[in-house]
């Protein structure tokens, strides 16, 4: 059974591990580690809204949010390659925009490399609209938005 829940602190180290794996296959592609795989992630579940999904008690796929004045940052949202091609993806991104919703806010923002091009995809299938490009902290980035 498949579960969201608030991560706790215990999980910082699978969510480390199911980020390195979701992202690992980009490095070749952008030439560097993508900016989640740089993260600490004790220090991410003191700073953001951090949920995790999990199948069966394992922790599945990892959704980092921060809420600012009226719209949501969605930080990162990733899930286990060994469960891709599942929806599960699509069920965190759903859990992000009510998360965003429940609080009141506007729209959900976020950000991906440009060369994760099937993510872009996704996004704007959900919705989501590209409203500029930029070079930030070294990474070729796309920005979107959903208005709520």
């Amino acid at each position: 059974m498949q579960t969201i829940r608030r991560a706790l602190p215990q999980d910082a180290e699978c969510i480390t591990a199911l980020v390195t794996e979701a992202y690992t296959p980009y490095i070749a592609r952008i030439g560097k580690k993508p900016a989640p795989m740089l993260e600490d992630y004790r220090q991410v579940l003191q700073d953001n809204e951090t949920f995790v999904l999990t199948d069966r008690d394992e922790v599945v796929g990892v959704l980092v949010m921060s809420p600012e004045d009226t719209e949501l940052l969605l930080v990162n949202v990733a899930v286990s390659a060994r469960h891709k091609g599942k929806g599960l993806g699509k069920v965190l991104m759903a859990f992000c925009e009510e998360h965003a919703r429940g609080k009141g806010l506007a729209a959900v923002r976020l950000y991906t490399h440009e060369r994760m091009t099937e993510n872009i995809e996704i996004y704007k299938k959900l919705g989501y609209l590209e409203t500029h490009r930029a070079t930030e902290d070294g990474f070729a980035r796309v920005f979107m938005r959903k208005a709520l």
